[in-house]
């Protein structure tokens, strides 16, 4: 690129630039990576010629005027491309800033894997168990408790007990998976979760990545009670911003783990038929000690009973249902990475 510079008269500079083809790739460092993708270049011809013809003699204020819009105008259009691909690549940081909440692909697929090779069927409904304990804690009034790992702080509770063995099974994959890229123990459990439902025949359930852990345990007594009526039941759930509906979806997960609803590493809607057939009514043998109390006081609550029998009808339906309040249940009071 050369720049010539002349003064053709002596009441006006004026400038003449040429260059060749130019071609510019322009990458600013933020405090991010912006893809290569999504890096603009920018090729155009820059052969501008500023003319500062005299307007007339004995107006010297007009020609001096006149070439400095010229030469504004010239510096203008020399920025102009530069300017276009700030703009991009501010814009390119912005959508990635917003997405930094979530692990890419790779990484999700990488912890799926990890986590899948120590779930079994067997050990199925104390994963999902642990999920619910951790995000069960979540209450919209105070944003308290949700899915950030302080589970593992709040096992000697007495809600929490069998659960030591749970942990103690996904640490395993915990600490392969550390070795690469540390990972919370929020999305460890949650993908333990998911994995326990699908494969005990469940809907596949694929989760968003990237929760931080609490260093300290939820306050205690946020769990629903096992003793609790429909009603009781309703308001806990309300609390943490979950319907009915929802309330009687995630009720389902009950299908396996040896209640009494159908086979136990067989996640499917025997829940709600039973519930329907209600068995525990009938004197005496086992039939007593089928669910706990508060699965017994959703089949006597109208309102509470008509998704029980819509899921009983159409399992479909109940997999879609708890496919979606599961990934609510999961999110709920989550913190995630910036």
């Amino acid at each position: 690129m050369t720049s010539t510079f002349f003064n053709p008269a002596p009441s006006c500079n004026v400038a003449v630039i040429s260059s060749s083809f130019l071609r510019f790739k322009f990458i600013p460092k933020f405090p991010t990576t912006i893809p290569s993708s999504s890096v603009s270049t920018v090729s155009f011809r820059a052969k501008t010629t500023v003319n500062c013809s005299l307007p007339a003699p004995g107006h010297a204020s007009v020609q001096t005027d006149f070439c400095f819009l010229k030469k504004r105008e010239f510096v203008f259009s020399a920025a102009l491309p530069f300017l276009l691909i700030l703009h991009e690549s501010v814009e390119g940081f912005k959508a990635e800033a917003a997405e930094g909440r979530r692990l890419d692909k790779t990484e999700v697929e990488r912890i799926r894997e990890e986590v899948r090779k120590v779930v079994t069927k067997g050990r199925a409904p104390g994963l999902l168990r642990l999920v619910f304990h951790d995000a069960g804690t979540f209450e919209t009034n105070d944003t308290s408790g949700g899915m950030n790992g302080s589970i593992v702080h709040e096992l000697d509770r007495p809600e929490n007990k069998g659960l030591k063995k749970s942990v103690k099974i996904l640490q395993e994959a915990k600490s392969t998976l550390d070795l690469i890229r540390p990972v919370s123990w929020a999305d460890v459990i949650v993908v333990a979760g998911a994995e326990a439902v699908s494969i005990c025949g469940g809907p596949s359930i694929a989760v968003d990545l990237g929760r931080l852990d609490s260093e300290k345990p939820d306050p205690e007594g946020k769990l629903p009670e096992e003793s609790l009526d429909a009603v009781g039941l309703k308001q806990s759930f309300s609390r943490k911003g979950f319907s009915t509906r929802e309330l009687v979806a995630l009720s389902g997960a009950h299908t396996i783990g040896g209640k009494g609803f159908g086979s136990p590493v067989v996640f499917d809607n025997a829940y709600f038929k039973i519930l329907l057939e209600k068995p525990w009514s009938s004197n005496g043998g086992m039939s007593s000690m089928i669910g706990l109390p508060s699965d017994r006081a959703l089949a006597d609550d109208d309102e509470c009973l008509r998704w029980i029998k819509e899921y009983a009808k159409d399992q479909n339906v109940f997999f879609e249902d708890f496919h979606n309040a599961y990934i609510k249940l999961v999110n709920s009071g989550a913190k995630w990475r910036s």
